[in-house]
């Protein structure tokens, strides 16, 4: 049986003040008896004025934030699956020299701080809602194109941001993984309609763990955001749902057990991993055109 902590935030504009909220989750985590804390999407940094967000946009080698985390990792002994960060590609800036976008990066950092695995965000929220809501998240953040995952206490974990969860063919490729992460910061009317279906239905065809830190609440740049940070059995059970602002869901730690057993069972009785087809390739994922619709 594993332990694990989930982190819902209302992050705001002031890295420090994010900082100081995960490293204390750390702590908190590491005390509630947890082998691994997830938090949110952008946990570090969330602000839509792009002006006022540019400077706090560093490499990840200056990231303050990701300091602090595996700082805090390190010293607590604790697994942190870090939801994302928006951090400068500075490694891409010779080979894009016209795109001056930013990563959406998630990171898995080990219980002695170093970072055992990144990965960018491959889908970006380009939308308009019907209550009036535009987004573009890709005017500010360059794609991933890599499919990731990494060996942790937990199993083999799987590496999803947010709007990824919208695309099954990214969650074929993470076929296999005893545990897929799924941080966010859904929007409330995206999250009211398909938040919880989406996020059983990945569980459910993964035959895995589905485990979504999410932003929650009114936060400083001025959006709201839909929290039920949850946890999934891959029957598609909910095992911890943390609230929204429909249900007074406020910011905080929240504990549940995963049990490799019943992933053994559930894969046991339905092994539709066993018995699917692959018709993608993931290297594919990258180019929508190439992905069976």
């Amino acid at each position: 049986m594993h332990r694990i902590a989930l982190l819902q935030m209302t992050s705001g504009i002031d890295p420090a003040a994010n900082a100081r909220a995960i490293t204390e989750a750390v702590a908190s985590a590491k005390a509630g008896g947890a082998e691994m804390l997830f938090t949110p999407e952008m946990c570090g940094l969330l602000d839509r004025n792009r002006a006022r967000a540019a400077p706090h946009i560093v490499p990840e080698a200056e990231n303050p934030v990701l300091a602090a985390v595996r700082e805090a990792a390190a010293r607590a002994g604790l697994w942190v699956a870090l939801g994302s960060l928006a951090v400068a590609r500075e490694d891409d800036a010779d080979k894009r020299p016209t795109d001056t976008r930013h990563a959406n990066r998630a990171f898995v950092i080990d219980a002695t701080g170093n970072i055992a695995a990144r990965y960018d965000k491959i889908h970006m929220f380009d939308v308009d809602l019907a209550t009036g809501e535009s987004w573009r998240e890709s005017a500010a953040y360059a794609p991933g194109d890599a499919v990731i995952t990494v060996a942790t206490p937990l199993g083999r974990l799987g590496l999803s941001i947010c709007y990824d969860i919208r695309f099954p063919a990214l969650f074929e490729a993470l076929g296999g993984c005893d545990v897929i992460a799924i941080p966010a910061a859904f929007t409330v009317p995206t999250g009211a309609a398909h938040w919880h279906l989406l996020q059983r239905a990945r569980a459910i065809e993964a035959s895995a763990f589905v485990v979504s830190a999410a932003q929650v609440g009114h936060h400083e740049d001025g959006r709201d955001t839909y929290g039920h940070s949850l946890v999934i059995d891959p029957w598609g059970e909910v095992l911890l749902d943390m609230g929204g602002a429909d249900q007074a869901g406020t910011a905080g730690l929240g504990f549940a057990e995963i049990d490799p057993a019943r992933l053994a069972e559930v894969r046991r009785q339905l092994p539709s991993l066993a018995n699917r087809k692959s018709l993608i390739n993931p290297r594919d994922l990258a180019d929508p055109a190439k992905i069976p619709r």
